[in-house]
């Protein structure tokens, strides 16, 4: 049985397919999905929108029918999109009696934790106001070129549900949920109601992208449950069509596919892994295994540095091979990790002239261990 009497904050994130229509918009959609917002504001919950779309409705402002590959067209779309996308939200949200604020946001306004704080201190204040925050990437500025982005509103979501501590992530999209395979190509797939550990098999289910204008897929909302679990929060994916959708996801009816929460990380640590990495370091098998045990990194354990970063930093900790080990808040710059790494510690205080005591690269509790998938 599904219990989600104990949430308080539900993060609900709208797909592009949901909102689009021949004309750009679905009019009847977006106004569904705010009464239906205004119901889980009835019962007690304070709600999070989280909508894509932007990019989809510019497009076709313009008359641009294909799908928006190159960089600066995408920017400009969503810059005729957003507003538009805005206003009627603004508009349903109206009819509701409720007032709305929008946020949009690059992934650098998450990675500096000056700004996630008192980004988090102002959607707390809203929401105690009675306001629905409606989140959105801000794609006029962000590229994965300079590492701004988040890459899909799926995962950006997630990020949103963790860090302000959302305790239900309700993915709507436009099929039931995640299935075993191809619904419409594979008569044996059917749909999972459940799924207490994400692996590979889980995975597997999981494809691409689904259609012209959304960036997301289903990979990407199995990815997102990932992200949201790691903060003990629950993750639906379910069907925007169906009616009511949400309330029923809120009264703990079996609709969709429910992603169970793990036990939750701490908010430094849920930095770290939503953080971009600036650079990394790769370390020796000796290292690796005193890391496996929460020891500390010793620059004789360090064997290679990649990319330029400074103190306090994000970066990411490789093994001998190259594959990804965890994510950890670097104590030294790029410049002096080279020039201490495979040394003793005793070389590394005469080498800058500064008894480091017992030193280490980071603290074994800046260190979140997890693969590419989670981080």
């Amino acid at each position: 049985m599904r219990d989600f009497s104990r949430v308080k904050r539900i993060v609900v994130k709208v797909g592009t397919n949901l909102l689009s229509s021949e004309e750009g918009i679905d009019r009847k959609r977006v106004e569904d999905i705010c009464h239906q917002i205004a119901e889980l504001k009835g019962m007690g919950f304070q709600v999070i929108l989280v909508t894509s779309g932007a990019i989809g409705l510019g497009a076709k402002e313009l008359g641009h029918r294909n799908k928006v590959v190159h960089i600066p067209m995408r920017q400009a779309c969503a810059a005729i999109g957003q507003p538009i996308l805005m206003s009627h939200y603004r508009d349903a949200f109206r009819k509701e009696g409720i007032l709305t604020a929008q946020v949009l946001l690059t992934r650098n306004d998450m990675n500096n934790r000056k700004t996630y704080n008192n980004l988090r201190a102002s959607v707390a204040t809203l929401l105690s106001m009675g306001v629905v925050p409606i989140f959105n990437e801000n794609d006029v500025v962000s590229t994965a070129e300079i590492g701004s982005a988040f890459g899909d509103n799926d995962r950006m979501s997630a990020m949103v549900a963790s860090k302000m501590d959302a305790g239900l992530l309700v993915l709507l999209t436009d099929i039931d949920g995640l299935y075993t395979g191809n619904p419409k190509k594979d008569p044996d797939a059917h749909l999972v109601t459940e799924v207490d550990e994400i692996d590979d098999e889980v995975l597997s289910w999981a494809k691409g992208a689904g259609s012209t204008f959304s960036t997301g897929g289903m990979k990407t909302k199995v990815l997102a449950a990932r992200i949201a679990s790691m903060a003990s929060c629950a993750t639906v994916i379910a069907s925007g069509y169906k009616e009511g959708v949400l309330a029923a996801i809120a009264r703990g009816e079996e609709v969709g596919t429910w992603f169970h929460p793990h036990a939750a990380l701490t908010q430094r640590q849920r930095w770290i892994i939503n953080n971009s990495h600036q650079g990394a370091v790769v370390v020796d098998e000796g290292a690796l295994e005193a890391l496996k045990k929460k020891r500390s990194l010793l620059p004789s354990g360090v064997i290679g540095v990649q990319g330029v970063f400074d103190e306090g930093d994000v970066i990411k900790v490789l093994g001998p091979d190259g594959t990804t080990f965890g994510k950890a808040v670097t104590g030294f710059d790029s410049t002096a990790i080279s020039r201490m790494m495979g040394r003793h510690s005793d070389e590394v205080d005469t080498l800058f002239g500064v008894d480091h005591g017992d030193w280490c690269i980071f603290r074994p509790e800046d260190l979140v261990v997890g693969d590419e998938t989670t981080l």
